[in-house]
């Protein structure tokens, strides 16, 4: 009588946590995040890029280059103030950025790249890959950068 009891009691509580978990299913499911997308580039009066996508709580920030004559540490400069704009779109800041992607057109400059670059996330920065494109960085820029960061 009482393995008889306990496995009626288990089989209820194995399916009350199902009902709980197909519950949070259909609630994760009716907030259906959408896509919002910012700054559209167009070709030929076709969509061909934003310029960030937020998402479920996420955004991503497509590459941005600084394409002006100047050194490393201007285009740095004016790429990290390019993200932090597209940022502050989204409803984010430079503080929730999660990951950064960094592309130099010359591996020569990466140290007056991290000169500009140290500080300007905070001080819990994010994970970061670095590398030298072959080629050149499109649009004569001599670094460009995306992000994903939290809104």
């Amino acid at each position: 009588m009482k393995t008889e009891r306990r496995s009626v009691i288990k089989r209820l509580f194995a399916s009350m946590v199902g009902l709980l978990g197909a519950n949070a299913v259909l609630r994760a499911e009716s907030k259906s995040a959408t896509k919002e997308t910012f700054n559209i580039t167009k070709q030929d009066n076709v969509p061909l890029f934003s310029g960030s996508t937020k998402y479920n709580g996420l955004v991503f920030v497509a590459g941005k280059g600084a394409h002006f004559d100047g050194d490393i540490k201007a285009h740095t400069d004016h790429v990290l103030k390019e993200l932090e704009a597209e940022l502050k779109k989204a409803g984010s800041s430079m503080e929730k950025v999660l990951k950064v992607n960094v592309y130099l057109a010359d591996l020569g400059d990466y140290k007056a790249m991290n000169e500009v670059y140290q500080g300007r996330f905070g001080s819990k920065p994010p994970v970061r890959t670095t590398v030298a494109t072959y080629g050149g960085v499109p649009g004569d820029s001599l670094v460009e950068m995306d992000c994903i960061a939290y809104v």
